[in-house]
């Protein structure tokens, strides 16, 4: 953990700052800066409509009660590219517009999917899981066996 907040407090920065006089040496200080605030207006725009869009993809996926697994991954991708985009600096940028590309996010999706897969492939070895398939007779007798519960409403007269 110390490792991941040192990448992200120290050297980030310092890589940024050392980009951003690169860049300033090749088309100038006010050009670089305005290069920042463009990226960070236009950022801010993507963000906002790619957001719009994971949203209104998630609520017609759960609607039709399905399960908006690849939405929800594009909404956190979406999170994280806004926050990069607004942070000054060439390289967030570059990080954050690489999150806003669909072709980019759904290699990511794929590459974190056979991750998770192995882990929970791994994990099932360890012992029988509540929730794999039973047979019905199996379900029918634990279902016997809980008590029912009835809910009502009631009125106390006096």
């Amino acid at each position: 953990m110390f490792r991941i907040l040192f990448l992200l407090f120290i050297i980030i920065p310092i890589i940024e700052i050392a980009l951003l006089i690169q860049v300033s040496d090749v088309i100038g200080g006010f050009a670089t800066i305005a290069l920042v605030v463009l990226t960070a207006i236009v950022g801010a725009k993507m963000v906002k409509q790619q957001g719009i869009g994971a949203l209104q993809n998630a609520q017609t996926q759960m609607a039709q009660g399905q399960m908006p697994a690849k939405e929800l991954f594009t909404g956190i991708c979406v999170i994280i590219a806004g926050v990069l985009l607004l942070t000054p600096g060439i390289m967030t940028d570059v990080f954050g517009l690489l999150l806003l590309t669909p072709a980019i996010r759904n290699k990511l999706a794929a590459g974190l999917a056979s991750q998770a897969t192995v882990r929970m492939s791994a994990g099932m070895q360890q012992g029988p899981s509540p929730y794999a398939q039973q047979p019905h007779s199996m379900r029918d007798q634990q279902q016997t066996e809980q008590p029912t519960t009835i809910d009502g409403e009631f009125e106390r007269k006096d």
